[in-house]
Parts: C-alpha cells; sequence; structure tokens
C-alpha cells in the first residue's frame, strides 16, 4: 500500500544570498516517513528560493553565486520593470528560475538513492526572512 509523508522545514538566513546543504534534513525524513522504496520530492516554497541538486564543494557554490550574478545583476535595481511596483528582488526571481524550484530523488531500501558527489542544496537569493522547503515522499 502505498504511504505518504510530508514535512516542511523551515529556513531564514543570515545573508541575502546563500547555499545551503539539506542533504542530511531530507535524509532524516526519509527515515521518519519509514518509506523504504519511492520517491523524495523536495520544493522550495518561494519564488525566490531554489532547491537543486550538485557537489558539495566550495569553490563551485562560488562560481555559482558568480555566474548568476553576471546572469541577473542585483544592481542597479533600476534595470528591472518587476522592481518598479516597489520591489527590489528582480534577480532573486531570476536567479530562482535558473537554479530550479524541485528535485526529485529516489528512495531504494530507504535511503536517496544518489548518485556519486549529489547533495542537495537550498539556495536563497532573497533571505533574511522566514521561508521554508516541502518535503513529501511517497511510497511503501
Amino acid at each position: 500500500m502505498m504511504k505518504s509523508f510530508t514535512e516542511h522545514l523551515p529556513f531564514c538566513t543570515k545573508r541575502k544570498r546563500e547555499f545551503i546543504n539539506i542533504t542530511h534534513k531530507v535524509e532524516e525524513c526519509v527515515e521518519r516517513s519509514g518509506i523504504r522504496e519511492g520517491i523524495c520530492l523536495v520544493n522550495a516554497m518561494h519564488i525566490t528560493a531554489s532547491v537543486f541538486i550538485n557537489d558539495n564543494e566550495s569553490g563551485l557554490h562560488s562560481d555559482f553565486e558568480r555566474w548568476l550574478e553576471k546572469l541577473a545583476p542585483s544592481a542597479p535595481v533600476s534595470q528591472y520593470l518587476h522592481n518598479e511596483t516597489g520591489e527590489d528582488n528582480a534577480d532573486a526571481h531570476l536567479k530562482r528560475t535558473v537554479m530550479g524550484r524541485e528535485v526529485v530523488v529516489a528512495v531504494t531500501q530507504g535511503k536517496l538513492d544518489f548518485g556519486p558527489w549529489e547533495q542537495i542544496f537550498y539556495g536563497e537569493f532573497d533571505g533574511q526572512r522566514r521561508k521554508r522547503v516541502l518535503v513529501k515522499i511517497m511510497g511503501e
């Protein structure tokens, strides 16, 4: 019989932009779920945050930061029509679009079934306020 497990992970980053390795938190959710075979969805619940899978290497994270800033510079804020509404976070929306909204990982024998070096990250592009990530695990 298929089961479902849901948990929300809260975040409030210290900086406006951060990458946080959430692999361990998601693994804990899988363990609590009791699901041995299935899938795990991890979804950023905010339009200026991302969830993605990649290598846990600080140089790569710095490369992401520089690359994203080249693609969607945070300043000047006047370059974005979105910011004419009184917002100042248009770049965060664009960065989230590039980095993605969610990931799905297979659960095999009660564990996340990753390839070599894969880890799950929360990417924050307009932080310093309360946000959350949805973890939804389905299977048997």
